[in-house]
């Protein structure tokens, strides 16, 4: 427990020193913009690709999905802050926050009912919760008619930074919660597939996201997103405060989930799926728990993404940058959230950073060549990753403590770690064992 409460200490101090020191180079203008831009980007793609290790790294399913959830929530927010920052309107957070409250408990009564049902295939599943869905989505913009002044005249009356900041934090969590709503109704005929054909489905559902925002303004009536031109007029809210915030609080839960018995389940599908089962974990359902977190992470940073640059366009989203965030985990190393957040920065640093100052004017796109050329040296070079499964001490999965050992039995002459090991070994009965039993008479 001393050593735990020490490097929970060393961690929080090295957090708050990293935020300190970087807000002070921004604010002294010793960093200018475009190096504040593409720092928090990188901290964006930390927090997409801490939810992709999650699902690849250490739940084992090989997904190239989460880029379509990075999509959702960077438009399902930047709709919401849109529509308040020009029309100062909050139908669009009243009505999603009834979309995303009505579909989580529906999601919650629905699950809990077709539990009892035996040999519901998940093909049925997914039609009740779809239909669901799309009944409480059509009440809840009939619903936000009604609130929607009041919300509005709410945040009016309170000053035009507050409103803004509130209704910008409100977003980020919509997305992120519509995004796990949306991957839960998917995984469920999806996850029953091999890792090869998930990771082909949700390449496949990450395209479909891409289409359906390239015609968004004519097929759903979103005027706003203006479909393949892209998207205009987000306000600039996602700050340094704020996705380090979104960072530190992914990175806290990520290492609680998995030093969690829930962890240690998500770790046994991905060490042998056929073993786990065998010992009674519900496999189906510990898949799509951590599909669901890996793709409310993403929700997350699409929606701090889109706040960045004020700017979104669906090309951002096609299916060749869906495969950033696995390169970033294996960049970083499978199974590593140290890796992970060193590989995200690594990524947004040379690849958008000094590649792009360095190169010769006009042979800037040659970064995607001399990019791909250093992560294959590193993988002949160190295939396991930059950092392997190295985890700082916070984020190291430590073993429990070893019981006190009775000072009598050390005397004895018997090997402490002798002792630990028969301590931990189940007795076995004479009774139990003939062979013993007979050894004995």
């Amino acid at each position: 427990m001393n050593r735990m409460s020490r490097s929970t200490l060393v961690f929080l101090i090295g957090a708050v020193l990293v935020f300190g020191v970087t807000q002070a180079l921004f604010s002294l203008e010793i960093l200018t913009s475009f190096w504040s831009t593409i720092i928090r980007t990188g901290a964006v793609m930390a927090i997409v690709s801490i939810g992709l290790n999650l699902i690849y790294g250490f739940n084992g399913q090989f997904s190239l999905g989460q880029w379509g959830f990075y999509a959702i929530g960077a438009y399902t927010a930047a709709d919401i802050t849109w529509r308040w920052a020009n029309n100062k309107s909050a139908d669009g957070l009243v009505v999603m926050l009834l979309v995303t409250g009505l579909s989580g408990t529906a999601i919650m009564f629905l699950r809990a009912k077709l539990a009892r049902i035996r040999g519901l295939d998940a093909l049925s599943a997914f039609t009740l919760y779809l239909t669901a869905m799309i009944l409480l989505a059509v009440l809840s913009v009939f619903l936000g008619g009604f609130i929607t002044p009041a919300v509005s005249g709410l945040l009016q009356a309170l000053p035009t930074a507050l409103s803004m900041q509130i209704v910008f934090f409100l977003a980020v969590l919509i997305a992120g919660l519509i995004a796990a709503e949306i991957s839960f109704i998917f995984g469920l005929p999806v996850l029953t597939l091999g890792s090869d054909y998930f990771g082909i489905a949700t390449l496949g559902f990450s395209i479909i996201v891409k289409v359906l925002l390239d015609n968004s303004d004519t097929m759903f009536g979103f005027v706003e997103m203006k479909g393949a031109r892209g998207m205009v007029g987000i306000p600039r809210l996602t700050s340094w405060f704020w996705v380090f915030l979104f960072l530190f609080v992914v990175v806290v839960v990520t290492r609680n989930l998995l030093r969690s018995s829930y962890g240690r389940a998500i770790i046994s599908i991905r060490e042998d799926e056929i073993a786990a089962k065998a010992m009674g974990i519900d496999v189906a359902h510990y898949k799509n728990l951590t599909f669901v977190i890996g793709s409310l992470f993403a929700g997350l940073a699409g929606a701090l993404y889109a706040h960045i640059n004020g700017f979104l366009s669906p090309n951002t989203f096609n299916f060749i940058r869906s495969f950033d965030p696995m390169i970033i985990i294996v960049f970083g190393g499978l199974g590593s959230i140290t890796g992970t957040l060193a590989a995200s920065f690594t990524w947004a640093l040379v690849l958008e950073g000094f590649l792009r100052l360095w190169l010769p004017e006009g042979f800037e796109t040659w970064r995607y060549v001399v990019y791909p050329i250093l992560l294959l040296l590193l993988m002949l070079l160190k295939p396991k990753g930059l950092f392997g499964d190295y985890e700082i001490p916070f984020l190291r999965d430590q073993l429990p403590p070893l019981e006190p050992i009775a000072p009598e039995r050390i005397e004895e002459g018997i090997p402490p770690a002798a002792i630990q090991a028969s301590a931990t070994t189940m007795p076995v009965k004479p009774s139990d064992n003939p062979t013993s039993q007979e050894a004995s008479e």
